[in-house]
């Protein structure tokens, strides 16, 4: 049945308001003031309020930030820790670590000049500065599919509301509307769920190298001011992740007696039964982390997948109508665990090359050719240059001999040596049999310094309409069972770090379940699911997590 849609037109219509899209919007508005002249943009945001979908470590390296508002001290951005020492600790086993030397940190890991900061609220802030500047922001709306016409894209249509879980209207129907414009980009974040439909119709990654991704989880405590030291910046690699598995911790000291601590798991991993979860619960245990937090009280908590493929990675950044920015393109710079700074200059990027276009009296539905232009000569395409080796180095040779080849290439040969390393194998495809690794027995959490996840999730006050059509779709509903149970144990159960899959019932009846309401966003199972039988799409605007700070 054909629903008749209200329809908006814009200029740009920017899909996320995170880093990328409200850096874009601003500098869109910012070119048309320069040139005396008006530009619409409209951005449009799945979550309940700018930043309750934005989880990041973060410490910001502040260099695009100082390009889009050089006053931005003046008006009250809120980065107000500065970085004052990092420490990085190899981690060697649940009770041992080595502290590196300064000398032997690679310079991508070196913080000075940066700040820890919530990025949650540096988007609030951010689209604060866009309102002013007239930027019309519709957070609560989710963007469902995008309108394409005669291979062009036209804009996008918002997910309807008020259906129930059967697919049929309840009394609260209400259509999405159409939000057409002349260029559309796509700054949804890691694994996007229309960039991702984008990138297959169009064939983006067809000369690029498969994708990686890993799963941050974060936490945010509320600790001793005896212990607390603002400005302090911790990074870990090793235990409890084995050298095989090349993720990643820290513990990032925030203010008002915050601390910001979390685990990144490459999805690149190989044991079914590793649970990222659980890995981040007993890391939390080890002497250099707990010395911290004993005593404390864990205040959010939250996880979201990350890209880490980098320039190799990259697909093509324009299409017919639109550009992909940000990280739903994936300019996450992984050897130096940001990628705000990166998605808000390949957002700026963008909105220079179609101002450029709109002021001279473009009427849309081009390919933005100016934008990989000027990204190919911009500051990020370089710093991109340096880092394409270090996931590589990781994932072929391992936490020790990756990171001390990481470390000749930075600090050496300034990021350059004279060739380029390739992983090529998608990161859905390095399980190993269930049968053939071996199984992982996780500790039981004391309530003090680890929790279970049901608590967890609560911390990020994650709501779904409950009669709504359940937003992690199955391709074929019989394969969980049928081949990912006997073959991998099913790993949804354990990389998912909401609780959202479960296998339940007695043997010979097991059924697979799906606790949407737990689902906090991250696209873990859209990535990692060894079938590639989960397709994770936006549900009923508003719906997810909430956090407050992260």
């Amino acid at each position: 049945m054909s629903v008749e849609r209200d329809v908006m037109e814009y200029d740009v219509v920017i899909v996320g308001a995170g880093p990328s899209g409200l850096a874009a919007a601003c500098r869109l508005k910012q070119k048309a003031a320069e040139a005396g002249k008006e530009l619409a943009v409209c951005v449009v945001e799945k979550g309940s309020e700018v930043g309750a979908h934005i989880l990041s470590g973060a410490v910001l390296e502040p260099r695009a930030l100082n390009e889009l508002f050089p006053d931005w001290q003046q008006r009250g951005a809120p980065l107000n820790v500065p970085v004052k020492r990092d420490e990085v600790y190899f981690f060697l086993s649940e009770t041992s670590a080595l502290k590196a030397p300064g000398l032997f940190i690679p310079k991508p890991m070196h913080n000075e000049g940066n700040y820890v900061i919530s990025l949650g609220n540096l988007c609030r802030w951010l689209a604060k500065q866009a309102e002013d500047l007239g930027v019309e922001i519709y957070p609560g709306f989710a963007a469902q599919t995008p309108i394409i016409e005669d291979g062009v894209v036209k804009g996008v249509t918002i997910g309807d509301m008020g259906i129930n879980r059967e697919g049929e209207h309840k009394a609260d129907f209400a259509p999405g509307m159409e939000l057409r414009a002349k260029y559309t980009f796509f700054a949804e974040g890691c694994r996007g769920h229309i960039g991702k439909q984008l990138i297959a119709q169009y064939r983006l990654d067809s000369e690029a190298d498969p994708q990686h991704y890993g799963i941050g989880i974060k936490e945010v405590w509320t600790i001793d001011p005896a212990k607390h030291e603002p400005g302090l910046v911790i990074h870990g690699a090793g235990w409890p992740l084995g050298n095989d598995t090349p993720g990643g911790a820290f513990l990032y000291h925030f203010e008002n007696n915050q601390v910001l601590v979390g685990l990144i798991v490459p999805l690149s991993y190989s044991n079914p039964h590793l649970s990222p979860f659980d890995e981040f619960q007993r890391f939390k245990h080890h002497p250099v982390i707990a010395k911290y937090l004993e005593g404390g009280t864990r205040t959010s908590y939250g996880a979201r997948a990350l890209i880490k493929g980098g320039l190799n990675s990259l697909p093509k950044l324009t299409f017919p109508g639109g550009v992909l920015i940000g990280d739903d393109a994936g300019t996450l710079n992984f050897a130096k665990i940001k990628g705000s700074h990166t998605a808000m200059k390949c957002g700026m990027l963008a909105a220079d090359a179609a101002a450029e276009a709109l002021l001279a009296g473009a009427e849309g539905g081009d390919e933005l050719k100016r934008y990989p232009e000027l990204f190919k000569a911009s500051w990020l395409h370089e710093e991109l240059y340096k880092s394409r080796n270090f996931g590589v180095l990781l994932h072929k040779f391992g936490v020790y001999i990756g990171g001390a080849l990481n470390y000749i290439e930075q600090n050496w040969f300034g990021g350059k040596f004279p060739f380029t390393l390739h992983d090529l194998k998608p990161d859905y495809q390095t399980l190993k049999k269930a049968s053939e690794a071996p199984r992982i027995s996780y500790p039981k959490p004391d309530g003090k310094l680890s929790f279970d996840k049901l608590s967890s999730v609560f911390l990020s006050s994650t709501n779904h309409e409950e009669d709504q059509p359940v937003h992690l779709q199955l391709k074929d509903p019989s394969v969980p069972i049928a081949q990912n149970l006997p073959l991998y144990d099913e790993p949804a159960q354990r990389y998912c770090p909401a609780g959202v899959y479960e296998v339940v019932g007695e043997p010979g009846a097991k059924r697979f379940q799906i606790n949407a309401q737990n689902c906090v966003h991250c696209k873990t199972c859209d990535i990692k699911d060894p079938a590639q039988n989960i397709n994770w799409v936006a549900p009923e605007g508003g719906g997810g997590p909430n956090y407050a700070n992260m």
